[in-house]
């Protein structure tokens, strides 16, 4: 593929200017309208900090209207943690190209104003640059949390030992593994390939994390030590009901196949389209369970224009007939927990 600077969708990051001291960590934290999340994140990155001579820390705002970053980064950071706020909204990309680009350190780690890491990421990260200089990036095994932060499951193992990810490329392109929070990349990485894909609102990250599989070795962390908030007022919630979430899930894997080697891009592509029709069957059964049935619809589509795989198709057949018998259960629970309430002592 080819690594030009100068790309009509991605902002060029420009290497940081000689005479600038150049920490080896750059934990650039982006917020929107979390600042109710944010002091729990910076918590965790200061518990396992080191001064600032080594890490630089710093907050960018994407102009919050409902909150107040700026006190929690004062209350928390006493003066350890930086603080910007764009001079109005840029959303999301932009906010991720001003963090790329007000970053100083050697590594990059983003992490949302809503996640954390665990104890232990910063020295277990920079462990796997020590062992592997060739690597462009390293990410960990991952846990996803609620709005609440409770524990809603881990990342499956991608390997049985951390190390270089084994076929890197062709395993991230088939699906996203990697949640932003869990990997740090070299800054000169984001020098060579330039910042995330503004064509794309959502995937804009397995977008990225694919470019750099098709130029880097990445390093795969068996450990999970971050933790990645999932709730409705996320970017991915608020573009899920209505389809949009899927379909820059299909552009950015019409963007990133041109980064594959030409004998399985094709074959590669559609498994990954494939993938992603299924999972969006999956939370079109979930809405038809909950009786959401415009979204359900919506996810039935947008499955369809994905892949019409005899898999697929036959997963939309399956559909009524699984909501049809989850439905008949619930009847059968509800009708036996009536009988029970009905029936008094003596009378059987």
């Amino acid at each position: 593929m080819s690594t030009n600077k100068v790309h009509p969708y991605r902002s060029t990051i420009p290497p940081v200017p000689e005479g600038t001291n150049r920490p080896l960590w750059s934990v650039m934290i982006p917020t929107y309208n979390c600042a109710g999340y944010l002091r729990e994140t910076l918590v965790h990155v200061l518990a396992q900090a080191p001064g600032p001579e080594l890490m630089q820390i710093e907050v960018i705002d994407d102009c919050s209207t409902a909150d107040d970053p700026a006190t929690v980064v004062e209350e928390v950071g006493h003066g350890r943690i930086g603080f910007y706020r764009q001079p109005e909204n840029a959303g999301h990309i932009k906010n991720f190209e001003t963090c790329l680009k007000r970053s100083r350190g050697k590594l990059i780690h983003l992490l949302h104003g809503d996640d954390y890491v665990m104890e232990g990421f910063y020295l277990r990260m920079q462990s796997a640059f020590e062992q592997s200089p060739n690597i462009g990036a390293a990410f960990c095994r991952q846990i996803f949390m609620d709005e609440q932060g409770h524990w809603r499951g881990i990342s499956p193992l991608e390997q049985m030992e951390s190390g270089p990810l084994n076929n890197r490329l062709q395993r991230l392109a088939v699906e996203q593994r990697i949640m932003t929070p869990s990997i740090v990349v070299r800054r000169e990485v984001y020098e060579e390939l330039g910042g995330f894909d503004n064509r794309l609102i959502c995937s804009e990250d397995w977008e990225m994390w694919v470019r750099i599989a098709a130029c880097y070795p990445i390093w795969y962390e068996v450990g999970p030590l971050a933790a990645y908030r999932m709730h409705s007022a996320s970017n991915t919630g608020r573009h899920l009901r209505n389809g949009e979430e899927r379909r820059y899930t299909r552009q950015a894997i019409e963007i990133f196949k041109s980064y594959l080697p030409h004998e399985s891009a094709d074959s590669l592509a559609r498994e990954a389209k494939e993938t992603y029709a299924l999972s969006a069957l999956e939370t079109a059964y979930r809405m038809l369970i909950c009786r959401d049935f415009t979204p359900a619809v919506i996810q039935i589509r947008e499955a369809l224009d994905f892949s019409s795989s005899f898999r697929v198709i036959r997963q939309i057949v399956g559909l009524p007939i699984g909501v049809g018998l989850y439905w008949a259960r619930q009847a059968t629970v509800r009708t036996a927990d009536i009988f029970k309430k009905s029936v008094r002592p003596g009378d059987l």
